[in-house]
């Protein structure tokens, strides 16, 4: 197959998507190498190479049609067109799909010291951030005139070196705004993972291909917590614990063979199988109960 023919896909390459992404590549069935300082990683087993690049350039690679598809945050997407409707340029990326990974937050963060009353409490503060257009329209739309300072990194620690007074920056755990004795007071934008495409047509094989990733990845986030779960049930008790399997939608139910009062339930469960959900399944007259990973799923 000619290069033109092959997929490409932009992901982040250092930060805290690019091993989530790569996995999922990985679990989609993709195989490929990748060297300490390589930017291009060629799919040895799909027609799929991976672009290795900094997170804020994935949209405007999938925008020029350099990328066929990029995996990119939510936070990017929405500053980035905001970006290019600030520009007046109209955005082209169409987003496909959302992804399980990648969960975080844009805040305001206040130091512990701050006084916070509301949006009205940041009328006339230095609020440092790498998100400006995103921070822009929340001011915006709150009516604060406020002063926005663009920083490219360290933002958390803005307030100690007297460059602002408060930041708009992403939380995921709050443990960095923690250790800068920063307080979160508002969240503005909830983001995660997600899947975009060049605007352009493609060609009927590259669509096929996005079609069967697209499979693939929502296959690989179904079973992700899911667990596959098999028991020995009494007749009399089926229903109550049907209804203790978390997340299952029809089980498949076996007679039990020298048993007739007894079935046996197969069952795809969404949820996670602690051990509490086991537990209330034995008080309920289950037995023989057997609990396995899901690798692979699809509807």
């Amino acid at each position: 197959m000619d290069k033109q023919s092959r997929l490409k896909i932009a992901i982040q390459k250092s930060g805290r998507l690019t091993d989530l992404s790569l996995d999922l590549l990985t679990r989609c069935g993709l195989k490929f190498s990748r060297g300490k300082d390589q930017l291009i990683c060629h799919g040895e087993n799909m027609p799929l190479d991976i672009l290795l690049v900094r997170d804020d350039d994935i949209p405007d690679l999938v925008q020029q049609d350099v990328a066929d598809l990029g995996i990119v945050g939510l936070n990017v997407i929405e500053e980035k067109r905001l970006s290019f409707e600030k520009a007046g340029i109209q955005p082209l990326f169409e987003q496909l799909m959302t992804l399980d990974h990648g969960r975080c937050r844009l805040c305001i963060a206040v130091p512990d010291e701050f006084k916070y009353q509301g949006a009205q409490s940041l009328q006339g503060k230095r609020i440092a951030t790498t998100y400006p257009n995103i921070l822009g329209n929340y001011l915006k739309q709150n009516k604060v005139n406020a002063e926005i300072v663009t920083l490219s990194g360290a933002v958390e620690i803005a307030p100690r070196l007297g460059r602002a007074d408060l930041i708009c920056d992403l939380v995921s755990t709050g443990a960095t705004l923690t250790a800068n004795h920063l307080t979160e007071v508002e969240t503005i934008l909830e983001s995660q993972a997600a899947i975009i495409r060049t605007p352009l047509p493609v060609s009927d094989s590259k669509q096929d291909w996005i079609h069967r990733l697209l499979m693939r990845v929502d296959g690989v986030q179904q079973v992700r917590e899911s667990k596959y779960i098999l028991l020995h049930a009494p007749r009399a008790k089926l229903e109550q614990i049907k209804q203790l399997l978390p997340g299952s939608e029809s089980p498949t139910i076996i007679p039990l063979e020298g048993h007739p009062d007894k079935v046996v339930i197969h069952a795809v469960c969404r949820e996670n199988v602690f051990w509490e959900t086991l537990e209330s399944l034995k008080k309920a007259g289950a037995s023989s109960m057997l609990v396995l990973p899901v690798e692979k799923m699809l509807n």
